[in-house]
């Protein structure tokens, strides 16, 4: 169940048909998830991928962009994507420990499908937060064939959200978070573009919680924290990619990325020192690029591109925020119960408790009773 399946809708843009960052056209997602026991350890973690072109972005790169809004995080690629303004590689999120393996198992599949020796090195962009609460962490069990799971998931279709891929051991708002996906289309007088939403959700304190507006979080407290005895509330992350179709320049994917955080903050997040809010954006909307780690000899010295005009890009800024915003409810509502290895409980925070929190605050959206 997502948020509109109980009639909740974040802002005014209409998504796409799978609402979700796959509507972009030629962006795949893709899961693999480890939801076992080791040395009688919990094991709940795993990778997904973001492909930007259909696997295709080596040959095919996009502008793009990103922002930090708290550094207590790590993600690979970003400073050469800050300085060269490309994305080359899929982007692939985990766990704070399995970054190095995903990179490198991503570096071991790009030389395996290369089409020549053109290509001479790349840097995959890898992304992270913490799920040590409910999965072993230290055990450091993701791995290269994990990564290739991921990776021949990776479909155009609906996306699957909650405790899968590398969002399986991720909590958020102290209820159960993971994966959440959204997507907004703009209309024809706008320039009918995409923007897709994707995050990876394991932060935010509970009584900061909100949705479309309304303090629900502080309606929720006779529910079980996982932080009641030990630990921080609000400890973790959350990690957002933002995919357009519309032509953005890379300085122009920075600022969409930066409309991430509004996303964030509409939920009541983004205000821990402990949660490394790291945001990436890249645009399809421009074909024709040269990688920029390409063999000089064969390529053309200039390039024609496209841009949005900045007096007409707001309507991709407000669409951003609102498919993060609502991405993040998404993978709120897609979780379930789950216990750590020394018995704290991690509540999902289902469609009724949602619902019965939302009426105690007032709300009386239109629709309410009627899912659409």
């Amino acid at each position: 169940m997502r948020a509109r399946d109980f009639g909740i809708t974040l802002g005014l843009g209409k998504p796409g048909p799978n609402n979700a960052i796959t509507d972009v056209p030629g962006v795949r997602v893709g899961h693999a998830t480890l939801n076992q026991t080791a040395n009688g350890k919990p094991v709940r973690t795993g990778v997904s991928v973001i492909e930007p072109r259909a696997g295709a972005a080596r040959y095919q790169p996009c502008f793009a962009g990103c922002h930090v809004l708290n550094g207590n995080g790590d993600a690979t690629g970003l400073e050469w994507i800050r300085e060269a303004g490309l994305l080359t590689t899929p982007i692939a999120t985990t766990n704070t420990h399995s970054v190095g393996v995903v990179r490198d198992a991503l570096i071991a599949h790009e030389r395996a499908t290369l089409q020549d020796d053109s290509t001479y090195w790349c840097m995959p962009v890898v992304m992270e937060t913490y799920d040590g609460v409910l999965n072993d962490i230290w055990g450091q069990h993701v791995n290269a064939d994990l990564v290739q799971q991921a990776l021949a998931a990776a479909n155009s279709g609906p996306v699957v959200e909650g405790s899968v891929g590398g969002g399986t051991g991720m909590i958020c708002h102290e209820f159960k978070g993971g994966i959440g996906t959204a997507s907004r289309q703009l209309p024809a007088e706008q320039g009918a573009w995409t923007v897709g939403a994707f995050v990876q959700a394991n932060h935010g304190q509970r009584l900061d919680l909100r949705v479309d507006g309304y303090p629900v979080g502080r309606v929720l407290g006779d529910l079980p924290s996982p932080f009641a005895v030990q630990d921080t509330p609000g400890m973790g992350s959350i990690v957002v990619v933002l995919a357009t179709d519309a032509p953005l320049l890379p300085h122009q994917c920075q600022r969409l990325a930066q409309r991430a955080s509004l996303g964030i903050a509409r939920t009541g997040g983004g205000t821990d020192d402990s949660s490394g809010d790291i945001f990436l954006a890249f645009s399809t909307g421009n074909t024709g690029l040269a990688p920029a780690d390409y063999n000089r000899r064969n390529l053309a010295r200039t390039a024609q591109v496209d841009m949005v005009n900045n007096d007409h890009i707001s309507p991709l800024f407000a669409a951003a925020a609102e498919a993060v915003e609502e991405a993040i409810i998404n993978a709120l509502l897609a979780g379930q119960d789950m216990q750590s290895a020394d018995g704290r409980t991690v509540p999902a925070l289902t469609g009724d408790r949602l619902r019965g929190a939302l009426q105690v605050t007032g709300w009386r959206q239109s629709g309410f009773d009627t899912p659409n």
